[in-house]
């Protein structure tokens, strides 16, 4: 089990930390909010549930705290609102890590950096930045959420299992991401052919409610009950175990790409292999000619937006 570093105490990272006390993926969570009050509190309930799971531990801390930390997760950063994009946030978070990276750098030097905060892609760039951490120890939860939403929402429609479902997102998390319709297989039966097979064909109509229902989660979640919490804590519970299992998964975080789909020096989601290390290799499939139109254009979006976000460190 890991010893994680959790920054942000509100609804992602209390989730976050529930969610690995009770799975077991970390033998010690560290809670570090600028409301203290509010990390005692949330690490003091958590702790009431982790008898009913693991021999595991959680307490509110701080930076000097971390010192023998295997992952930090960054949740901290202003809210997404109703209304607002995710990119919306970028100057606000820009300020908030330029106070939070350094100290992690400080004190959690050999800690793999575990990137939440929205512009999450953007956002790990910065990470990466104000770190000087290999970009290998800095990456984003990218679209693991989006690819499970994804994996759910086809499930639903075939009536088979999520888990039995290989169709990934990739690109942006956010507006611009792709639904990577081309390669999905389940049971290496080509997604089309299953569809067809079951006798729930996947028309245009479907296809497209699908992907407003993945690209537009966020919105709808936030629109009814103010934030998304849980099925992010899911997709960081799942990174970290990888992690902790040098498992050699394949996900589709954020990592960093000297070059992809013809734009440079981006943190996108695309294929990773994941394990002791943070992020072991990265992959780059075959897709059709609209879905590496669509990543170009989702990774020129990305440069565009953290361009910006670098121009705002503090020189």
């Amino acid at each position: 089990m890991l010893n994680i570093g959790i920054i942000g105490a509100g609804g992602v990272g209390s989730t976050t930390a529930f969610a690995l006390i009770m799975r077991g993926v970390a033998r010690k969570v560290v809670l570090i909010d600028q409301n203290t009050k509010r990390a005692e509190a949330e690490a003091e309930d958590i702790a009431h549930a982790a008898p009913f799971a693991y021999a595991n531990k959680i307490k509110a801390g701080t930076y000097s705290d971390l010192g023998n930390t295997d992952v930090v997760i960054i949740t901290a950063g202003a809210n997404q609102k109703p209304g607002e994009t995710r990119n919306d946030l970028l100057a606000t978070n820009v300020r908030i890590f330029e106070d939070i990276i350094p100290q992690l750098a400080e004190h959690a030097p050999n800690a793999i950096l575990l990137i939440a905060s929205n512009p999450m892609d953007v956002m790990t760039s910065v990470a990466i930045r104000l770190s000087g951490f290999p970009a290998d120890r800095v990456f984003g939860s990218g679209t693991v959420l989006d690819t499970s939403r994804f994996r759910t929402l086809l499930g639903y429609h075939l009536g088979v299992s999520p888990k039995s479902l290989h169709a990934n997102v990739l690109g942006e998390h956010g507006d611009s991401e792709v639904l990577i319709w081309s390669n999905a297989v389940a049971g290496t039966v080509h997604i089309e052919q299953l569809a067809h097979d079951l006798n729930r064909p996947l028309t245009e109509e479907v296809k497209n409610q699908i992907d407003d229902n993945v690209r537009n989660a966020a919105y709808k979640i936030i629109d009814g009950k103010g934030s998304t919490t849980f099925g992010i804590a899911g997709a960081l519970c799942r990174i970290c175990q990888a992690i902790d299992s040098n498992e050699y998964a394949i996900l589709n975080v954020s990592a960093f790409h000297h070059e992809v789909e013809g734009v440079n020096d981006i943190c996108m989601a695309m294929p990773c292999v994941i394990g002791k290390r943070g992020v072991h290799s990265r992959l780059y499939p075959n897709f059709s000619p609209e879905e590496h139109a669509k990543l170009t254009q989702s990774a020129k979006t990305i440069k565009g937006f953290t361009e910006t976000a670098l121009n705002y460190i503090k020189k």
